[in-house]
């Protein structure tokens, strides 16, 4: 359980919290709302005790563990596998006292630890998370230096899953994950058994994967039951009875205030006139509730070209000699609304590289009007923006003719208003920053915009202004995007990268999540004939994959005889004779009859745990 009372913080003399109170019982999946810069990630720094509160108090359960992903995993040289095995200290630690334990007791309560959190599956489960956060077998060997920041994150993503920590705090956990993985996401989480907090701006995995959303809202927190949709349909209501009641009330005091200002000054109802000024008085404002309004997007309408804007007849593209994408055969119409569908690292940047035309063709033909304009967003165009500049800088670059006055007004109808035009672009938030760079690029009235990744640095409300201004957009749209709440409102084509090849998917965003939950339970549980002669082929392969487990039979086997031989002793002491008939001898028997009852239990555990190893260890030979 975690308990908020009357807490109350602030910044720099600006307060974000005042005076919340909130209560989350233990095992809730709570998803964290709010608009951006209001204090979401400050509250968990507060929970997680890296700052102190001004006045109130946060309490978890004593001994209660609180996990979050702060950083993403170090570049060293160990493989993935073993840095997520050890962001569990427990297991580690665990299994370093197994091996030199010698009190009885003490072993059995290892082992009894060792069986209660699943140190047997351990491996298993750690390589089950990477592979739903996209890494295969052959990636979890490899070193994290190896990998970029991104995939990095990743990796601190799988640690902090598999410690499994009692209140897990995660923020924004899909802006470094691709559509992929934030679907194998919303599943885990789903089934996560722990308190759980999600600060997320992705709709469909608040209504996927948790069953309560906190609301930060006017420095106030607020806990509503269900799903985001659930909430914001609950937050509509709520609003229309504020409104209504406060429309009551106006009526309520102007009809007071009228018998006040007529009889106020008359003998016979200066009473009457008093006790309405008190109610008057007494009177509190009914809160109106008020989100605050969100700056629009606007893409400007350009002229219609002959159809089609592109295509492609036999394209192969890619980077140097290295083939990408091959054997493309594909038109993009003015009207089509796209969506690009595939894993990272199968290419969908590198196709709409292409389809801009900042990458060429290495074999086939790709063609287009002459007067096709495109606009390109990508996330690393952010880098891109000018340091020190602001935006109304950098709309002159691009358009010196036009006066201070246009300038401002075109800003402000991309949604960038008059409080942020002046601001140097470091100053600027993540989603200031892609406002501006979308906004530039789109500037010319493109036939075709492309999007890569928009949203990570937008929240809910502004997400839905993009869906309402691509949606009144008159051109072609590629979208590649892990918002499923996205694709769903503006695509109506969806198309599969995947294996060097681009096909259509011919079903709708559930219809591809069911897809890829079921190529992933098949890619878990078939075997893999094409695969395993080679694997047999490879002696050094062979063994380095082997020794692990043989590793950990060993370590098994070491466990039981060990306990055999302090069972032998303890046996030996109580079928001999040196303890009886002393004045102690009963006191000794039962001290000796408990620990080998202690003993007993943690050879039982012990035996499971090498029967499980030696198991695993068979069907790896095997296999």
């Amino acid at each position: 359980m975690l308990t908020i009372s009357e807490l109350s913080f602030a910044i720099e003399g600006r307060p974000l919290l005042d005076t919340c109170s909130v209560m989350i019982p233990g095992g809730h999946k709570v998803g964290f709302v709010g608009r951006n810069g209001t204090g979401k990630s400050t509250l968990f720094g507060l929970i997680r005790g890296e700052l102190d509160p001004d006045l109130g108090m946060i309490a978890v359960p004593r001994g209660a563990r609180i996990g979050g992903v702060a950083q993403e995993a170090p570049a060293s040289q160990t493989s993935l596998l073993d840095t997520v095995l050890e962001a569990d200290t427990e297991l580690q630690a665990l299994r370093a006292e197994a091996d030199t334990a010698e009190d009885p007791a003490r072993i059995a309560e290892i082992h009894t630890r060792l069986a209660d959190i699943e140190a047997h599956s351990a491996e298993a489960r750690a390589a089950t998370i990477l592979s739903g956060l996209g890494f295969d077998h052959q990636a979890q060997q490899r070193p994290t230096a190896d990998f970029s920041g991104g995939w990095r994150m990743r990796v601190a993503l799988a640690a902090v899953l598999f410690s499994r920590p009692d209140l897990l705090l995660l923020d924004e956990p899909t802006n470094y994950l691709d559509l992929e993985g934030t679907i194998w996401l919303e599943s885990y989480l789903a089934r996560y058994p722990y308190t759980t907090i999600i600060i997320s701006h992705d709709r469909e995995l608040l209504n996927r994967a948790v069953g309560h959303i906190l609301h930060l809202n006017d420095r106030k927190l607020t806990l509503f039951t269900g799903t985001y949709d659930q909430f914001e349909h609950a937050r509509l209501e709520q609003a229309k009875l504020a409104a209504a009641a406060a429309k009551k009330q106006e009526a309520e005091r102007a009809h007071l205030q009228s018998f006040v200002d007529r009889f106020r000054y008359k003998a016979s109802k200066a009473k009457q006139a008093q006790s309405r000024i008190k109610r008057l008085e007494k009177m509190e404002d009914i809160a109106l509730i008020n989100d605050g309004q969100v700056a629009p997007f606007s893409f400007p309408d350009p002229e219609e070209l002959s159809p089609p804007i592109i295509k492609l007849d036999d394209v192969t593209v890619g980077y140097g000699d290295t083939e990408i994408l091959r054997n493309l055969n594909l038109r993009i119409d003015q009207d089509d609304r796209i969506a690009l569908l595939g894993a990272n690292g199968q290419g969908k940047s590198t196709l709409s590289k292409l389809i801009a035309g900042r990458l060429l063709p290495m074999a086939g033909k790709m063609v287009a009007p002459s007067k096709l304009r495109i606009g390109y967003f990508a996330q690393h165009q952010l880098d891109e923006l000018t340091a020190g500049e602001t935006p109304i800088e950098h709309l002159r670059a691009l358009r010196p003719h036009l006066m201070p006055a246009k300038i401002r007004a075109m800003l402000g109808s991309g949604g960038i208003g008059a409080d942020i035009a002046e601001n140097p672009v470091e100053r600027l938030s993540g989603g200031q920053k892609a406002r501006l760079a979308m906004f530039l690029a789109t500037l010319d009235k493109p036939h075709l915009v492309i999007l890569d990744e928009p949203t990570n640095h937008l929240d809910i409300d502004s997400r839905e202004a993009l869906v309402q201004a691509l949606t009144a957009y008159q051109g072609a749209v590629i979208l590649v995007s892990h918002d499923p709440h996205l694709v769903d409102c503006v695509a109506d084509r969806l198309w599969l990268v995947d294996s060097g090849a681009v096909k259509p998917f011919d079903d709708d965003m559930d219809g591809y999540r069911k897809f890829l939950l079921a190529r992933r339970a098949v890619s878990h549980t078939a075997k893999k004939p094409a695969t395993a002669p080679k694997k047999r082929a490879n002696p050094a392969e062979r063994r380095a994959r082997l020794a692990p487990l043989r590793e950990a039979v060993r370590v098994c086997e070491d466990r039981v005889a060990k306990l055999e031989d302090m069972q032998a002793k303890i046996d030996g002491l109580l079928g001999g004779s040196a303890i009886y008939g002393k004045p102690d001898a009963a006191e000794r028997l039962e001290t000796l009859q408990i620990k080998r009852a202690e003993i007993a239990a943690a050879l039982e555990r012990a035996e499971a745990l090498w029967v499980t190893a030696q198991d695993k260890l068979d069907r790896a030979e095997k296999g």
